[in-house]
């Protein structure tokens, strides 16, 4: 029995943020049950596949029952408000207008099941002139500043290697939902929420931004702290051509590492400004570590106090003792899952439930 057993969702979404929110609430033992068009969710046909499934699509739908149904249609129609009738939950990620077009925006719905939780996921939300806009993660981010400090040593932008605002919209959404759901025991009230990922990526920006949300300048990598211009906080190429990073600025890591290195000396620059006071520490550095290959540099840094880790790609990450140690990826009928990240101290080991064939359920 999971914490959520007993809630029922009717998820109307694709991609990424909402079957992440749902599928977080199917490992949690909610009923979810996944509508699509007769083409099925774009995902089940992205590469690679393994056991007979895309591995994104199976991911992020495991545990979910999938109903084929034609939204224009009036028996598809009918089958949906059958399924609305009885749920908790409502999810759609469509463009601002359509669910309430095809006859079930939230006033439709509310009135035929009151107490239900209806949640929009969309990219600019529902009011505001972007709200239509089309976009996908990469536009959010670039709208919401972020991609401003996704650059690389010329400043030039590059494309971000996480969908972190498809990630922040299902997150946002999933905390909603839930909150939603507990104010609905208290005053027996259902409720709307509009989610977008321009909003719940923006407040990731405090901790580098927070000239800006005073009315400020921008950060710029180079002079940031956290974004490349501290040497206690930055990537650094090795002899092999791979890479390692140092990820912490206290000045005792500092000490440590560089009374190790041989160069007291060069503790002071620790404390200096980023940018063009620290770059005296930041080329000592890179001489430095591009002097050894990176699992060298990993064996030296093995008894040392210092906030460092060698850059790993995805397959090197998967197999790392951490991982396994933690349970983080499960291997069930040959197909491989990465493990939910939420755990309660009363959880037997997680098994992944299977995801749906498409319309295996109606």
């Amino acid at each position: 029995m999971g914490k959520l057993s007993g809630i029922k969702v009717v998820d109307l979404s694709q991609f990424l943020p909402g079957p992440m929110l749902s599928v977080m609430m199917a490992d949690q033992g909610a009923e979810v049950i996944k509508i699509e068009p007769a083409a099925g969710d774009p995902t089940r046909d992205q590469a690679p596949f393994e056991a007979g499934q895309s591995i994104w699509f199976r991911n992020l739908n495991r545990g979910k029952k999938s109903v084929v149904l034609d939204l224009k249609s009036d028996a598809g129609r009918e089958a949906l408000w059958k399924l609305i009738d009885d749920a908790d939950v409502f999810v759609e990620g469509f463009r601002p207008g359509v669910t309430a077009r095809l006859g079930f925006g939230y006033e439709a719905v509310a009135a035929r099941n009151p107490g239900i939780i209806y949640c929009s996921i969309s990219a600019f939300g529902q009011t505001g002139k972007l709200a239509h806009h089309a976009a996908h993660d990469i536009a959010v981010q670039a709208m919401a500043g972020f991609l401003s400090v996704n650059d690389g040593g010329d400043g030039m932008p590059v494309v971000p290697g996480a969908p972190s605002a498809d990630m922040a919209a299902g997150l946002t959404a999933l905390s909603a939902v839930l909150m939603a759901l507990i104010g609905r025991a208290q005053s027996g009230k259902g409720d709307y929420v509009d989610v977008a990922m321009f909003d719940s990526l923006l407040p990731w920006c405090a901790h580098i931004a927070g000239a800006s949300i005073a009315g400020g300048e921008p950060p710029r990598s180079a002079t940031q702290r956290s974004l490349g211009g501290a040497g206690f906080y930055n990537v650094y190429e090795t002899a092999d051509g791979r890479h390692v990073v140092l990820g912490g600025r206290e000045l005792k890591f500092v000490a440590n590492l560089l009374n190790a290195l041989g160069r007291p000396d060069l503790i002071a620059l620790g404390s200096e400004a980023p940018g063009e006071g620290q770059a005296p520490l930041v080329a000592f550095l890179r001489e430095t570590f591009a002097a050894r290959t990176r699992d060298e540099w990993v064996e030296w840094f093995a008894d040392k106090d210092v906030a460092f880790s060698p850059v790993l790609d995805f397959r090197e990450a998967m197999v790392a003792p951490h991982v396994a140690e933690r349970g983080l990826v499960v291997e069930a009928g040959g197909a491989h899952h990465i493990a939910p990240p939420i755990r309660f101290a009363g959880d037997v080991a997680w098994q992944p439930d299977a995801a749906p064939e498409l319309g295996a359920d109606g």
